[in-house]
């Protein structure tokens, strides 16, 4: 028995055949963008982290801070005959008083670099350089932590009451000793900050895949978990890679867009 409608093996119609092969060759015959033209464009937003400047500069004020207080003390606090040069340019205000006071201000424009180096650093670990992140964690944080224990060392000082001779040279040391660890903490800041704007590496995923891509013997990397890792590091490490990601793509799709508008 034969049927009048269309057989369940009859050919398809040509004239679809033809629509879509149409379309998929408008689609494969369309602008190419070359690897070389994305990467390079790709390159171009890196970004250097602006710091170096503000710690050379917090250096700088940390060490006048000490050589005037040093001044202070043996002109106001040890008098060594300079009383007269001492009030005139103090006036009623104490010699201890004044390093306090400086002591205050300079803690104040450690808590603003601390600041600044936080906002620095958390722009870019959202442009994918999370290892760089990790890597200056705890050091970004150390001139804090230092004149923070400054401060308490010289309440303790201030505090105990001791005789003017006693107290200048208890706080001459403290200062010193605050000097000696705050100081090599910037300047290796710095050289870490210089040398990774120096690099202008990629983020840390194009870095991995490059890596893969190019050494058959490569380690697998560490945004999947194996035994001995820590599970809330390696979490942590895929929240970063995710949001990254998420803004890489938003980045890429834009720079798609104007290189096929270019071509």
């Amino acid at each position: 028995m034969d049927s009048k409608g269309p057989s369940l093996y009859s050919p398809a119609d040509p004239s679809v055949d033809l629509s879509r092969s149409v379309e998929e060759d408008s689609m494969v015959d369309g602008p190419l963008i070359s690897a070389d033209a994305l990467h390079s464009a790709i390159r171009r937003e890196f970004q250097t982290v602006p710091t170096p400047c503000k710690a050379g500069l917090l250096s700088l004020l940390h060490v006048v801070y000490v050589v005037l207080s040093m001044c202070v003390a043996v002109l106001c606090l040890l008098k060594v005959g300079q009383e007269e040069v001492c009030a005139s340019i103090l006036g009623k205000v104490q010699g201890d008083s004044v390093i306090v006071f400086g002591k205050a201000c300079l803690w104040l424009l450690v808590l603003l670099f601390t600041w600044c180096v936080q906002h620095h650093h958390s722009r870019a670990r959202s442009r994918g350089y999370l290892r760089f992140y990790r890597q200056m964690q705890g050091l970004k944080h150390l001139p804090l932590t230092v004149h923070s224990a400054g401060n308490v060392l010289l309440l303790v000082v201030l505090a105990a009451r001791l005789s003017a001779t006693l107290q200048a040279y208890m706080l001459l040391s403290v200062l010193g000793l605050e000097l000696l660890v705050a100081l090599p903490c910037l300047v290796y800041y710095t050289v870490k900050v210089m040398q990774f704007n120096r690099e202008r590496a990629a983020p840390d995923v194009s870095h991995e895949e490059h890596t893969h891509n190019f050494s058959v013997t490569s380690l697998p990397t560490e945004t999947g978990f194996r035994e001995g890792s820590n599970l809330e590091e390696v979490v942590e490490k895929q929240a970063d890679l995710i949001e990254y990601l998420k803004q890489h793509n938003t980045l890429l799709s834009k720079r798609l867009l104007n290189l096929t508008a270019q071509h």
